[in-house]
């Protein structure tokens, strides 16, 4: 290979990778139209984007021109892999994607968040070691369940996650991959993913709502996420819904969202229920295993206990009545409802749906698609892969690690925030 290329060169070079990713220029005469270079430095940076590996050239592509025809050039979005974790509450999604973002593999495991940070991320590594087949990872997502500093990439305040606040989940993975990482919230990638992969493709605005042991929100907008001014935005589980003061939520706060109507909230509820004998249904079940589980209440939903339906259909309709509000505020073009009470049967979405068009002014309500999520419940690993995908390949992210063929070993500047 010839010499490393020139600080000034890596910037021509950093733009013309961006140009052959995104798929705007993949010829050097639409690679010379699109930069204004001339012909030798687009050739030469080229060649060097072929020698560090970043580039591949493919098979000849008509030039519109008289002669040989041009040769076109790819971006190798196989000469790495990014991997990504989703962490909720009792799950744990993981992914290997290409440098496209695209999901090469992927694993479901369960875990419970309590654990804390040591017993859950060894959890973490152990389900990217099986996913994983002797590739270069060049970088690293993890998505968690609580409101997260994106500058530190740490928990803050987020009673429902003992022992994290604080700790530093980046530097474990760092130093075991080498590689960038970066965290943020679990339904903010949620969002992320259903925007850019999820069925069908309709590229507006995008709110996602998760509605499992706990709720929150995620919302793109013109492709990008918004997370507010300190990362907040979107936690809707904190709405005050209530003034009962029977409503105490973990936080410590009483009337939230989250501690009448979530996942967690549901179970507390049935198990009362259950043992009262008001669902005869949940109370053999509870009687069988000493608790009520989330796959209870979706058998019992679906086999028709009017105690369980009406308990199910009373939480969606508090959550799609707040929604509502959100709706009206922010005008999304899609709504997503995600998260495990989709997994229930069709009640919840369907007394959800009910409540948001019902609450909902007509011109928001006009044109908004609602629909439950259809990554599988993916969606949270797939939006790190792009996250990743997104940070690695910006322009001002490639000038730092271009020169090196790939951005192990700089790791520390590239997952600054942006």
């Amino acid at each position: 290979m010839s010499a490393p290329p020139s600080a000034r060169d890596i910037l021509v070079l950093a733009q013309i990778v961006d140009l052959v990713r995104a798929g705007t220029a993949t010829t050097r005469p639409e690679l010379e139209t699109a930069t204004g270079l001339g012909r030798t430095v687009v050739n030469d940076r080229v060649r060097e984007g072929l020698e560090l590996g970043v580039l591949a050239e493919i098979e000849a592509a008509p030039s519109g021109q008289r002669g040989r025809p041009s040769r076109a050039v790819r971006f190798r979005a196989e000469a790495g892999v990014i991997l990504s974790a989703a962490l909720g509450a009792v799950s744990l999604h993981t992914a290997v994607s290409d440098l496209d973002g695209t999901p090469l593999r992927t694993a479901h495991h369960d875990i419970d968040i309590d654990d804390g940070p040591d017993r859950v991320l060894a959890a973490v590594h152990a389900a990217f070691g099986e996913l994983l087949r002797g590739e270069d990872v060049w970088g690293i997502t993890l998505a968690l369940p609580g409101p997260v500093d994106i500058a530190t990439g740490s928990v803050v305040a987020a009673p429902a996650m003992p022992g994290w606040e604080g700790y530093d989940v980046r530097l474990p993975l760092r130093l075991r991959y080498g590689a960038p990482v970066w965290v943020d919230n679990e339904v903010n990638l949620m969002a992320l993913g259903e925007w850019e992969r999820g069925t069908p493709q309709e590229r507006r605005d995008l709110l996602f709502v998760k509605v499992a042991s706990g709720i929150g929100s995620g919302l793109v907008t013109n492709g990008r996420l918004h997370r507010g001014d300190s990362g907040a935005a979107g936690d809707i589980g904190h709405v005050r819904v209530t003034d009962d003061p029977a409503a105490l939520c973990r936080c410590g706060k009483t009337g939230c969202l989250v501690a009448v109507a979530s996942g967690w909230a549901l179970l507390r509820t049935l198990e009362e229920r259950a043992r009262t004998g008001a669902s005869p249904l949940l109370a053999r079940r509870l009687a069988e295993r000493g608790r009520v589980v989330p796959e209870d209440i979706g058998y019992a939903t679906a086999a028709g206990d009017p105690v369980v339906r009406e308990a199910v259909a009373a939480s969606a309709r508090l959550v799609g009545t707040t929604i509502a509000s959100v709706v009206n505020f922010v005008n999304p073009g899609t709504l997503v409802l995600g998260g495990g009470v989709i997994r229930y049967s069709p009640l919840f979405f369907d007394e959800f749906r009910r409540a948001v068009l019902a609450d909902t002014i007509e011109l928001a309500a006009r044109n908004l698609t609602i629909r439950t999520a259809s990554l599988d419940h993916s969606e949270g690993a797939v939006g790190g892969a792009l996250l990743a995908a997104d940070r690695l390949f910006r322009p001002d992210s490639l000038r730092v690690w271009l020169a090196d063929g790939s951005p192990v070993g700089s790791a520390l500047r590239l997952q600054e925030p942006a």
